[in-house]
């Protein structure tokens, strides 16, 4: 499970049964390894996080600017072991490449929205978890999170507003009138 007392990665690491505890260290080697200059570990939601620190993007993540933006994760869950890869929805054709590798390796993909779910080391293709981590440099990263929060901000906010919209097409969109028709059929003969 997330550990929401773990202060350090090692802390974090220690707390875990031995089976899981190795396997985190490998994928976060493997991570580690292939992670692109700018980001940082730390903790962050209670698990291993990897992020853009304040220092490179004063803003933070929008859903709490207090936390860093994050990129990346690594948990131990109840029933699994995950790495969350939130890049994969931000650049085009990245999580449809990435679901096509996994499968040409061989291994079931067990995954959710950013997150790849593993039960034992065995069922992650490692090289792919840290090929996918280093498809994003810093810079395009944020580049692609603020064309996100940007193109959110132009979708109506609440249901009312979205009712309001609907509600204007379709007044718009409401037929002419026959005599209007036939005026504009006259016109075009």
């Amino acid at each position: 499970m997330t550990n929401k007392t773990a202060r350090s990665v090692t802390e974090y690491l220690a707390a875990l049964p031995d089976d899981r505890r190795l396997a985190l260290e490998k994928v976060r080697r493997v991570i580690l390894k292939h992670l692109p200059r700018g980001f940082e570990e730390g903790m962050q939601y209670g698990m291993i996080g990897y992020y853009v620190p304040h220092t490179l993007y004063p803003p933070g993540y929008h859903c709490d600017p207090q936390q860093p933006l994050p990129f990346a994760g690594l948990a131990s869950q109840k029933n699994h072991m995950a790495v969350y890869l939130c890049h994969l929805y931000m650049e085009p054709g990245l999580k449809d490449w990435f679901d096509a590798e996994y499968r040409r390796s061989g291994k079931k993909l067990d995954a959710g929205k950013a997150c790849i779910r593993f039960k034992k080391l065995e069922d992650l293709p490692l090289e792919l978890i840290g090929e996918a981590v280093a498809k994003a440099p810093v810079k395009e990263f944020i580049a692609g999170y603020e064309w996100i929060l940007a193109m959110r901000s132009k979708k109506p906010a609440s249901r009312s507003s979205r009712q309001k919209t609907t509600a204007r097409k379709v007044v718009r969109k409401a037929p002419r009138s026959t005599s209007i028709r036939k005026k504009k059929a006259a016109a075009r003969r």
